[in-house]
This record gives structure tokens, sequence and C-alpha cells, in this order.
């Protein structure tokens, strides 16, 4: 059995009961087998893929809050750090009520790869919790973040380890959790990312993710004879990411013509008022069925259903596993051109193959995603220096590291006799890195 298979069934084994990171591992291994083979023997010997798929630490822990009518709550705590070879530990926190040690860990594992290719010395690491900040009022979510920091500010500092934000926490939980580590380190250091403008956060962080999926979009096409201005684009979610892309596209000259949340999608043939979106879900809070009352050439639909609309470039940007097989052939056969992940494995396994068997443009969320993470290790060496950068530098860096990402991960793939397969790519440019590290700090 080759080394590849063999890791794969120890993680399963090791790691019972965690599909989502079965899957990632799985899904990195095979895009790595060819670079492994070359280097199995060593590799076997320093059981570098062992390392590789064993966090270095799994901080798990109890939340316990009390809501507005006194009633006690417990939630679960979640930090892993995955992997410090290049960096103190980077990735989000996210509360959702899916959150699991296997989310977290299929998160963590990619985060070190995406990490990797930003070129900053930043290592993986996620985090979060099974609290659901929807419908609790602010000083629930006040309770709940003071109680979740007074357990993890032990395990993190900003030369350790340092969170930022994902799905369920924005501006308000990144407050409520540094006033807390503040207060209870009496220190002020740069230990979360995604802070508010007043105190040490970055200009363009809040539109990173989105714009920085957009930057390396437009790239892909240019390379490939093509332009994203005149595109007709499809995106899934209404959070944050989904709403930045939205924006740089239309900025871009192309037409964005659907959005969606958990409960339902829009499509809007005059293409989505950006304006609009970020009142009812940024504002208000509010689902998207507010979007289409407000506006009447929009058309709202129950459960699921972007990917039947007829587009050149798709941008799923919601949550993993939402671009299934039967997507990946309606996107084929209604002519896409491009599919971008703006979340984190959002396509699965077998869409991913179908569209790259078709000659669909596809690129992981570990390279085109990438954009938030990088503009979080920017707000961390503005922190280091004492200095807040203006939004033109901050989205001019972005955009050169998003650029950048694009040929690293197109020069791996035609090096590996793999042109045009920008997953391996990505794998491999990001593998490499950090097992170069891993090699040269020795069996740790």
């Amino acid at each position: 059995m080759s080394y590849v298979d063999e890791i794969y069934n120890y993680v399963v084994e090791k790691n019972p009961a965690q599909p989502e990171f079965h899957q990632a591992v799985k899904e990195v291994l095979e895009s790595l087998r060819v670079v492994i083979e070359a280097n199995e023997e060593e590799y076997r010997k320093d059981a570098l893929l062992e390392r590789l798929v064993t966090p270095e630490r799994q901080i798990l822990f109890r939340v316990p809050w009390v809501d507005d009518k006194g009633q006690v709550h417990v939630n679960n705590g979640f930090r892993i750090q995955f992997n410090s070879a290049i960096g103190p530990y980077k990735g989000g926190l996210r509360f959702h009520p899916s959150v699991n040690l296997g989310i977290i860990k299929f998160l963590g594992f990619e985060q070190i790869f995406k990490n990797s290719l930003t070129s900053l010395p930043i290592g993986g690491g996620k985090g979060g919790s099974d609290f659901d900040p929807k419908g609790k009022s602010d000083r629930e979510v006040m309770a709940f973040c003071q109680s979740f920091m007074t357990e993890l500010y032990r395990h993190i500092g900003a030369d350790t380890d340092v969170p930022a934000g994902d799905i369920g926490v924005g501006g308000r939980e990144i407050g409520y959790m540094y006033g807390q580590y503040k207060r209870i380190r009496d220190t002020y250091e740069g230990v979360l990312t995604g802070k508010g403008l007043t105190y040490g956060g970055s200009l363009a962080r809040t539109q990173a993710t989105g714009y920085g999926l957009l930057y390396l979009t437009e790239e892909l096409l240019k390379c490939n004879g093509s332009d994203i201005k005149g595109k007709t684009v499809v995106v899934s979610g209404a959070g944050n990411v989904a709403i930045y892309a939205i924006e740089k596209a239309q900025q871009l000259g192309a037409k964005v013509v659907t959005c969606s949340d958990s409960t339902g999608w829009i499509y809007d043939p005059e293409g989505i008022d950006v304006a609009l979106l970020k009142e009812v879900k940024e504002v208000k809070r509010a689902r998207l069925t507010e979007y289409a009352s407000a506006r009447p050439s929009a058309e709202y639909h129950e459960g699921k259903g972007v990917w039947s609309v007829k587009c050149d470039v798709a941008l799923p940007c919601a949550t993993q596993n939402e671009l299934l097989l039967d997507d990946a052939k309606q996107l084929v056969a209604n002519g896409v051109q491009a599919v971008c992940e703006g979340a984190n494995m959002p396509t699965s396994i077998e869409a991913t193959q179908y569209l790259q068997d078709n000659k669909v443009l596809f690129v992981c969320g570990k390279a085109s995603n990438a954009g938030g993470v990088a503009t979080s290790a920017l707000e961390m060496s503005q922190n280091s220096e004492r200095l807040s950068w203006t939004f033109e530098e901050v989205d001019a860096k972005l955009k050169q590291i998003m650029v950048n990402i694009y040929h690293n991960i197109d020069d791996a793939a035609r090096k590996y006799g793999m042109e045009g397969n920008y997953v391996a790519g990505a794998n491999i440019a990001g593998f490499l890195k950090v097992a170069e590290a891993m090699k040269a700090q020795g069996i740790v």
C-alpha cells in the first residue's frame, strides 16, 4: 500500500465520525501523491505525513453563559492548533450550531496550506463553538464571548496563536472577545484580527476575502484568454464574503444575479443591489425575503437553487459541501467557464472532479479565499509596528498577494505535469513550503 493510502486510512481510523476532516485530508493527499511518491522513503522515515495530519494541540472546553431570562446554557468550545512550522497559528473562530471537532479539524488542516500560499509567516489553526449568535441579544452575545475568551485566553497570544472571525463571528463578537482578553491579560496586543478600526483593526479587512476572491478570479480569466468584465456571475451566501465578492465583481464590470442564505435565495436579473443587501444583512440581520420585498426586479425562492441559474462564473461563498455533483452538472450544462471558491471546501470531491473533467477553470478555497487571512496577517504587521495603513495600501498589497497566489499554483501544477489543475497546484505549492520548514526544525 502506498504511503498516501496508508495515511488516509490512518486518519479515518484515528479520527472516527469526522467526515469533513476525512474529506479534506483525502483531497489534499490525492493531489500531493506525485510529490509524496517522489520522496516517499524520506517522508516515511520522518513520519512527515503522520505529523502533518495530526494537530500539534487540540483544546476542547465548556462555555457556560447566562441568557437574558437568567437561564444558564452550556456550549462546547474548540481551538485546534494544527501546524506552526512557518509561523504562529492563524485561523478564524466559527460560531454556528453545526460546529464540532471534525469540522474544526478540517478547517484547521485546510488553513495550513492556505496560510502557506499567502507567502506570509503564519501557521494553521481554527476554532469556534456550537453557539448560535442568531436571535441572541447583544448582551447575550457579549456574555457568551466573555465566557469563551475566559478559557481561550490562556492558549493564544500575538506570537503564539492569533484567531480571527469566521461564520457567526464578526466585528461585534471580535470586540467583545478582545475586551475580555485585554481585561484578563492586562496587555494590549494584536491577539485577534478583524478588530474595529478604533482599536487596532485594519482598513480593507472587512472586504478582504470577497475582494481577494475576485482579484484571483480576474487574474485566472485574464491568463486563460478571457475577462471578467461583462460576465454573468452567480454567488451563494449573503454573509461577509458573499457581499464583498458581489461588490468587487460589479466594480470590475461583471453582473452578479444571485445570493442566498440558509432559508432561500434571490435571483435579480438586473444585478444584486449591494447597498440594499448590506442594509438587510449587516444592519437589520434579516432574511433575504426583505431584499425581495424592497426590490421589484428580485425573485425570492425557498431552499437551494443558485447553481441552476445560467452564468459564466460561479462563486460558492456560503459553507462546506454546498455545491454537489448534480449542481456541477447543471453549471456545466449552462456553459459555466470558471468556479472559484469563496467558502472553505464548498464543492464536494465528486463535483470538483466533474468540473475539472469538463474543462471548467476551478480554483479551490485554500487559494481563492486566502485574501481574508492574508489581510489578517497584514493587520498583525500593522499592530506590531504600531501603524495604520491606508485602505489603498492594504488593498494594493491584497491584490498583489492574490495575483501571486494564482501564478504560484499555476506554476506548481505545470511543474508536476498537471497544467490547469489548480487544486493540485494549490496543495503542492502550500505543502512544499510547510514540509521544508518541518524538516528543517527536526522531529517536533
